[in-house]
């Protein structure tokens, strides 16, 4: 399955070096009104994403993000699995599902931190 060009840019905008181009990544990705939730931060507008970018980029340094599976989708949902890196080491892995909007940019990211967990 072929996957949406807006996750190339997000992904680019995590792994961007530079803080004055983190935006230009973000506004090919997101919507203007873009929410973000995962286990550490609920953010509501691309103003608010690109402030936890480089909040995340300031807490772990020199990191590597990256996709670690194939993407999976229907209905404008997609799902794929990625992890953080930095060294060498894996800091943290987790998946996300993102919803696009129409026209192909990422409305809603809701992540997830670690494995699913076993059946109790």
């Amino acid at each position: 399955m072929a996957h949406p060009e807006s996750f190339d840019h997000m992904l680019a905008a995590w792994n961007e070096s530079n803080p004055a181009r983190v935006r230009s990544h973000l506004e090919k990705a997101l919507t203007a009104d873009v929410q973000f939730i995962d286990p550490s931060v609920e953010t509501n507008g691309i103003d608010e994403f690109e402030a936890n970018v480089h909040d995340v980029q300031a807490r772990i340094p020199g990191a590597q993000y990256s996709r670690t599976s194939g993407i999976d989708g229907h209905h404008r949902l997609y799902r794929y699995s990625w992890e953080i890196s930095r060294g060498g080491e894996v800091v943290l892995t987790g998946f996300d599902v993102a919803e696009l909007d129409e026209d192909g940019k990422v409305a809603r990211v809701l992540g997830f931190f670690g494995p699913l967990p076993g059946d109790e």
